[in-house]
Parts: C-alpha cells; structure tokens; sequence
C-alpha cells in the first residue's frame, strides 16, 4: 500500500483538529497516542475490509476501539519527542495483533462448511 502525496497531506490536516482539541482542554499528551491508535486501527480495517459484511467484525473492531480508548485514558503519557524507532514497533505489534483478533474471531464465527456423501 501506498499513499499518494494529497492523502498525506488530509492526514496531516485531519490530524490538527485533534491535537487543537486536546491541546485547547489541556491534555496535549493524549494527541499522540489517539492519533496513533486511530492510524493504526484504520490501517487493519482496510487490510480487512472484506469482511465488512459481517456483524462480528464490527463487534470485534467496537471492542478494540473500547480497550484502545481505556489505554490513552489510564496510561501516563508525556509530551516528549519518541523517537519513531520506538513508536513503529509498538504500532506493528497493536496491527498484529488486531489482525490476530480478526482471524480466530473469524474462525468461531463463521459456521463450519458440512459437506454431505
């Protein structure tokens, strides 16, 4: 996948209003990991957007946005430069294992293919 120069550029201004928002109730530290999350969460609903026909995976992606929400929340972030070496592989790790979710949800959800002699 690659995203053309204008995609990166409603990125970058799509991504100001959260952190004017965040910055205007005092709690600019949760822009990035919000931002972050929202990145990466939209990154694994287009890997598998095939599977936008089924309620579980909606109801799989609802329950990762919930427990994503509760992590910027309850965990102490600061506003200090992280280098992208470090910020990358956790994002990787969060993509993995969305996609890990999506696969054995799947795999409970879908009925089993019984074939008859």
């Amino acid at each position: 996948m690659r995203l053309p120069w204008w995609g990166v550029l409603c990125i970058i201004v799509g991504g100001l209003p959260v952190m004017f928002l965040f910055d205007h109730f005092g709690e600019l530290s949760l822009a990035r990991p919000t931002l972050t999350s929202l990145a990466i969460i939209a990154l694994a609903i287009t890997m598998r957007w095939r599977l936008r026909r089924h309620p579980w995976f909606w109801i799989a992606t609802t329950i990762i946005v919930i427990l994503h929400v509760l992590a910027i929340l309850f965990v102490p972030w600061n506003t200090k430069w992280v280098p992208a070496v470090v910020i990358i592989p956790i994002g990787i790790g969060d993509l993995y294992a969305m996609l890990a979710v999506f696969s054995i949800v799947g795999r409970f959800a879908e009925k089993p293919k019984i074939s008859h002699p």
